[in-house]
């Protein structure tokens, strides 16, 4: 039974594209699944989540992020009587547009996309899923529903109005102003719960497993998350607990005792901040002016210490820098070659570059193509363009 704040299927906005239901299949159900067997989707296990695809069979990827995101959205909206389905979708979604090699990849993107309207990985995904999935006879993109669209525009709060972030100041990302045209999300409100969960269960998820690859890298140790709020504790109890246990063992046992403290908490405020908004409603939620979906005060403020350290040791440490820089070359030399030689991009994209009519719309399609690559694949297409085996490659 689903609570009364939930997406309730059977009162979903539909689809931009109308569709018959399906007999065995909820519309969140069916969004999820078509996620799922999307391209963009299956690209996700050769893009990078902090260490490039190639540096190592263990670390995470863009996919196994996205399902752990996945999994923890699961969790939490199901102990909160919300959609769990919904949820599950624009978890796994929330990355169908990132680059190559993460951050980096995007970063390098927006500064080259900067005269052509910019780069907005979230944007990118609503692109993606609207335009450049071209799998389906009646329509382009995955037909999702409203929920799911609005879930991937806004999970992480108001884009427009007095509740927007600061960082969205200045004009729409043209990818998000255009799907907003041809369907409004309504983006100066906050998303539904199922929402804000898929946010949340990110932040989970890569607060955790960060750890993990960090620890794996050898670019910090056990040592030094012992001096860290919620780490240090957890080590502690283990070796309370478990005096002597075998490293592996320990570090494992430490760490999914981070991941449920953060899953804890989430999942108290909540219920803590439902009982005290008593939404009616899904359309409650949106208009609340807040988010019901966080984490306490205390709990963030460790977390931010714990994203510090991260930072500082891990997402800047020399050599992640080094790979940074030499990964972002790339890109910069594939982007301005792809501009002025379109006609090296494959045949399924002739017709689009054919159509364009300005220096603009062809950019944005380069920028779908590069945007669209693998770590591997990007890495592949630079030498063979560009010329040089990449030195990596050679060593692996």
């Amino acid at each position: 039974m689903l609570a009364p704040y939930a997406c309730q299927p059977d009162a979903s906005r539909g689809r931009l594209f109308q569709e018959k239901m399906s007999s065995f299949r909820s519309p969140f159900q069916r969004d999820r699944d078509r996620i799922i067997h999307s391209s963009a989707f299956r690209r996700l296990k050769h893009k990078t989540q902090v260490f490039v695809e190639h540096e190592g069979d263990y670390y995470r990827t863009r996919l196994t992020h996205s399902i752990e995101v996945a999994q923890v959205a699961r969790t939490i909206s199901g102990v909160l009587g919300l959609n769990t389905d919904l949820a599950e979708a624009i978890a796994l979604a929330h990355d169908l547009g990132h680059t190559p090699f993460g951050h980096t990849g995007e970063d390098a993107l927006g500064l080259l996309m900067e005269p052509y309207g910019g780069f907005d990985h979230n944007a990118q995904a609503l692109r993606i899923v609207t335009r450049l999935e071209r799998h389906y006879a009646d329509f382009d993109g995955l037909n999702l529903t409203w929920e799911s669209l609005e879930g991937i525009a806004k999970h992480n709060g108001p884009v427009v109005g007095p509740n927007a972030d600061r960082k969205h100041e200045g004009p729409l990302p043209y990818a998000l102003a255009e799907v907003n045209a041809a369907w409004d999300l309504e983006l100066h409100t906050h998303a539904s719960a199922e929402a804000q969960v898929a946010a949340i269960a990110d932040d989970v998820a890569y607060s955790h497993h960060d750890l993990h690859d960090g620890l794996r890298s050898g670019l910090f140790t056990e040592d030094d998350l012992m001096e860290l709020p919620v780490t240090g504790p957890a080590f502690e109890e283990v070796d309370r607990l478990y005096p002597g246990l075998e490293k592996m063992r320990r570090r494992h046992e430490a760490l999914r005792r981070v991941f449920g403290r953060m899953v804890e908490d989430v999942i108290a405020v909540a219920q803590n901040r439902l009982a005290a908004a008593q939404p009616k409603s899904v359309d409650d939620i949106r208009h609340l002016g807040t988010t019901v979906i966080r984490f306490s005060k205390p709990l963030y403020q460790e977390l931010k210490a714990i994203r510090s350290f991260l930072f500082h040791r891990m997402y800047r440490a020399p050599s992640v820098m080094e790979e940074r820089a030499r990964v972002t070359r790339f890109l910069n030399e594939l982007f301005p070659l792809f501009m002025a030689r379109p006609e090296l991009l494959p045949a399924e994209w002739r017709a689009d570059i054919e159509a364009a009519r300005d220096e603009v719309t062809l950019a944005r399609i380069v920028a779908d193509y590069v945007a669209g690559m693998t770590d591997r694949f990007a890495i592949q297409e630079h030498a063979r363009l560009l010329g040089g085996a990449d030195q990596a490659m050679e060593r692996r």
